[in-house]
């Protein structure tokens, strides 16, 4: 919200400063985010004249202009406006000069050969707006050598406040104002308006079909209007803010609209056939709106028709085919209320940001709908002329009654300060809120500008603010002796630690929607799917999804299309299995292709190789790690889910009753679902599903237990049944002694020449750290003489020759 200095005392009498407003504004809730003050940023230009202006000699479209600045010596300028003649008056900016509207500083230049001595400038190069092509021109009076923003009266700053949405008081000048005055920076100017006579009935009826997309409507016609340029005190408020002067009749809207937070507007009476009809659009009805674009409407959508058809977006935009132009002799002024839901859903369909729509969609003042009217008739009769009619008004030109019952006593509850009641009053009443009684709880009034007001705490909000945020005593919150809570739930620290365990592991993070197409959600929720959307965005996003992977395996092909063949990608986000809240569980996936493999073990023979259902394990089991995840008592099930390939992937559990997740190769009935080239590993866990970790230990141990000694590690190949799972082997291998074996791990699956085709050898290094002193070599033979025995014993295999 921008409003200039002068602006603001229309409605306010005071003496404060710009800094001290500034201050207060900021205090009572309506942040200041910026001061432009023109005088101050224009100070260093100056009034110059253009003695001569001859032809550049290496340029067809330069001038050499000497230039008077009121100094003994003329200088030399070189400028490429079209306009710079002799005897023109203009803006000059010297060597030094920052020029605002380019964001640059001008220096002593050098132009095709020719020293340029500064630069006489354009409206637009000021920040000013721009009203001709060219370098300013002057009035023959201005005077030579005077400061250019003391002689404009440019010193009316503009003042930006940061709204909050609740306050759409505040969207007008006079409610800014109001606040001003009621922290004691001002007296409010409120003078009343006083009714219009009409002169003839309104021959324009109105009818409203749909009383909740507009409770009210208020319309009049004025007669013999002579529309053109607004006065000159009309057009500096509206260019102060940004905004082009169009024409009295359509300035005089804009204005009401920045000045009291009411947006009207104004039809051309010639140009609308017969009666106006408030009601919703038909499906496939377009209209041209003012901005020039036309809009393909729906019966969502609530407009101002006519006899032809739709002539205004309702509390948005007019239309551009009744729009005002220096023609108009007649014109029927709007003033309504419309519904905020349907206004804001309109704006965001149709894509239009209007300042009327900024208003209506926060609600403004219901009751002042009538006087609204009346104020536009009084500004369009002193500044066109003509005659007004009756006014027809349909609907309500009242808001809801709302009467809160205070007690005084919250204000130090919830604020902790001490306001007397006198005091609490006098800042109320000057809000526009009516008290009544004495205590200890009193009747107040809420007046019908201010919609966000509902409550006791809100009102306990206005006090505080007026009397001063920092008023509130610090307070520190009791300590106390117990421990602190984690901030941090459990799932959002696993959510953490899973997401920097697989970017330790080389994958990056994606994040994809959480919407996916119903023939997706099929294939990864068992055939059907889990959660359809009721009012989907777009076709293709249907359906909540049931697994995090469509989208990496959308990301992984889209990078293959553009060359990216070798992908190792991620992502840990919500997952949804059903229609219920407890259905819903946050997931860590991932999809590897190519030569994107771990190489987690460091025991591959060939070098670089192609990512494997193991790496997608190793992902796996690196997210249950760093999550917290029981590793010991996690196990491997051959197969998976129905979009794996059911020879190359697993299942990890904890038993049957708890299955954290899948890995492994995509199924290509899966690829081909998803449009996807294969193969391409991918994994999936439910940190949701972890088991907690037990509050109390049973036994303290040593978090990190450190041996002097250096561990030795031993390989041994077993060849085996092929249905013998390598996890038997290790945990047969890992139990001769727990202590002493630290680690066992699988480096070689082989099944081939020189094996029978029912077995298969499985090679696994151990490794085996001693404790109390260095094992000597009979010991560790031992040892290895121990783990052969145990593997053979439970597994019925033999030690590979």
């Amino acid at each position: 919200m921008k409003f200039s200095l002068s602006w603001l005392k229309d409605h306010l009498d005071t003496d404060a400063t710009l800094d001290q407003l500034s201050e207060k504004l900021t205090m009572i809730g309506l942040e200041v985010e910026h001061i432009e003050d023109k005088a101050k940023l224009l100070a260093p230009f100056t009034i110059a004249e253009i003695v001569e202006a001859v032809q550049h000699p290496n340029a067809d479209r330069l001038r050499v202009c000497t230039v008077n600045a009121g100094e003994d010596k003329p200088l030399q300028i070189v400028c490429g406006a079209p306009n710079a003649r002799a005897g023109l008056k203009t803006v000059l900016a010297r060597p030094g000069t920052y020029i605002p509207g380019k964001d640059f500083t001008i220096g002593l230049g050098n132009i095709r050969g020719v020293e340029s001595q500064g630069m006489l400038c354009s409206a637009g190069e000021l920040g000013l707006p721009d009203a001709i092509d060219g370098i300013i021109e002057l009035p023959a009076d201005a005077p030579v050598g005077a400061v250019y923003p003391d002689w404009a009266k440019l010193g009316d700053p503009v003042i930006e406040i940061n709204l909050t949405p609740n306050r759409q008081d505040c969207t007008g000048v006079a409610g800014i104002a109001r606040d001003l005055a009621a922290a004691d920076t001002g007296t409010f100017k409120n003078p009343g308006i006083k009714p219009i006579k009409g002169e003839f009935p309104c021959p324009v009826k109105v009818t409203v079909e749909d009383s909740k997309l507009c409770p009210g409507f208020a319309l009049r016609l004025v007669r013999g209007v002579k529309n053109g340029p607004s006065p000159e005190w009309l057009q500096k408020k509206l260019t102060s803010i940004g905004l082009r002067p169009i024409n009295a009749l359509v300035d005089i809207t804009n204005y009401l609209t920045f000045d009291r937070a009411r947006p009207l507007h104004v039809f051309d009476a010639a140009k609308v056939k017969g009666d106006l009809v408030v009601r919703r659009a038909k499906d496939g009805e377009t209209l041209t709106a003012l901005d020039g674009k036309t809009y393909k409407l729906d019966d969502k959508i609530c407009v101002i028709a006519d006899e032809h058809g739709v002539e205004s977006l309702a509390g948005i935009m007019g239309g551009e085919a009744s729009g005002c132009s220096d023609d108009t002799t007649d014109v029927l002024i709007e003033s309504a209320l419309w519904n905020e839901i349907n206004i804001a859903h309109t704006g965001r369909k149709l894509g239009i940001n209007s300042d009327a729509r900024y208003r209506f969609e926060r609600g403004v003042d219901p009751v002042f709908m009538v006087p609204g009217l009346e104020l536009a008739t009084k500004l369009v009769m002193e500044l066109c002329g003509g005659t007004p009619s009756e006014s027809i008004v349909v609907g309500k030109t009242y808001g809801d009654d709302r009467l809160i019952d205070f007690p005084i006593a919250e204000v130090k509850r919830l604020a902790a300060i001490d306001v007397p009641f006198p005091e609490m009053r006098m800042i109320l009443n000057r809000l526009g809120f009516s008290v009544a009684g004495n205590g200890p709880v009193v009747k107040v009034a809420v007046p019908s500008w201010r919609m966000d007001v509902t409550g006791k705490a809100d009102i306990v909000e206005e006090i505080m603010r007026i009397v001063g945020v920092d008023k509130v005593p610090l307070t520190p919150f009791p300590r106390g002796d117990a421990q602190r809570k984690p901030v941090l739930t459990q799932i959002q620290q696993r959510t953490r630690r899973a997401k920097r365990g697989l970017a330790a592991r080389g994958l990056v993070e994606a994040v994809t929607w959480s919407f996916i197409s119903k023939p997706h959600a099929e294939v990864f929720g068992g055939g059907k799917p889990e959660l359809a959307l009721a009012n989907p965005i777009a076709a293709d996003l249907s359906d909540m999804r049931p697994s995090l992977l469509p989208g990496l395996i959308a990301v992984a092909q889209a990078n293959a299309h553009r060359g990216s063949s070798d992908i190792a990608l991620f992502e840990v986000g919500q997952v949804f299995k059903g229609d219920r809240p407890q259905d819903q569980f946050m997931a860590a996936a991932g999809v590897r292709r190519g030569l994107a493999s771990s190489n987690g073990t460091g025991r591959h023979w060939t070098g670089a190789s192609a990512a494997n259902a193991l790496d997608a394990k190793a992902d796996a089991f690196a997210v249950l790690a760093a999550a917290g995840a029981p590793m010991q008592a996690l196990q491997i099930v051959p197969g998976g889910a129905d979009w794996l390939h059911p020879g190359r992937s697993g299942t990890i559990q904890i038993g049957p009753q708890n299955i954290l997740g899948y890995f492994g190769e995509l199924h290509p009935r899966t690829l081909e679902a998803l449009g996807a080239d294969g193969p391409l590993l991918a994994f999936e866990v439910i940190l949701d599903r972890i088991p907690d970790a037990k509050q109390k230990a049973t036994r303290a141990k040593p978090l990190l237990e450190l041996s002097a000694f250096q561990p030795v590690s031993r390989d041994f190949a077993f060849i085996v049944d092929r249905k013998v799972k390598s996890g038997d082997i290790v945990k047969a291998a890992a139990g001769i002694d727990k202590k002493l074996v630290t680690g066992v791990t699988v480096f070689d699956v082989y099944e081939g020449k020189g094996i029978d085709d029912d077995k298969k050898s499985v090679a696994i290094a151990v490794t085996i750290q001693p404790r109390e002193k260095t094992l000597t070599d009979q010991e560790i033979e031992a040892v290895a003489a121990k783990i052969v025995a145990e593997v053979t014993k439970k597994t019925s295999g033999m030690l590979r020759a």
